[in-house]
């Protein structure tokens, strides 16, 4: 076999850290408020890729007896400012753990409630 034909070795991709906003319906056991209907999370999860931060992310959702019914993601903190966001430094805290860790962070959960 030739150096030339000797199979390449795939360089591994690095871990990168995405903004994930999830939405989450009722589930018996998940913890929500009395008279929620649902929930957005803002998390921040790990992953080579934003598709794997996602499975990943619901996975750990789901083991928490939660309902995932919609994810938006918004790419890593370097595409984020690309788009114009602002990242306050707790922020970008919050994803530096969640790439140490190799971890999601749920950073934020706000409860919705039907208005009557």
């Amino acid at each position: 076999m030739t150096q030339d034909s000797a199979p390449k070795k795939k360089k591994p991709k690095k871990q990168q850290v995405y903004t994930l906003l999830i939405e989450v319906g009722r589930k018996d056991g998940d913890g929500l408020p009395k008279g929620a209907t649902g929930a957005a999370l803002m998390c921040y999860a790990s992953g080579v890729d934003e598709a794997e931060a996602v499975r990943e992310t619901v996975a750990i959702l789901k083991q928490a007896d939660l309902a995932p019914l919609d994810v938006t993601g918004y790419g890593t903190a370097q595409e984020r400012r690309e788009q114009g966001h602002e990242i306050e430094p707790d922020e970008l805290e919050l994803m530096d753990r969640a790439l140490r860790e190799n971890s999601v962070i749920v950073a934020q959960m706000t409860p919705f409630f039907d208005k009557e």
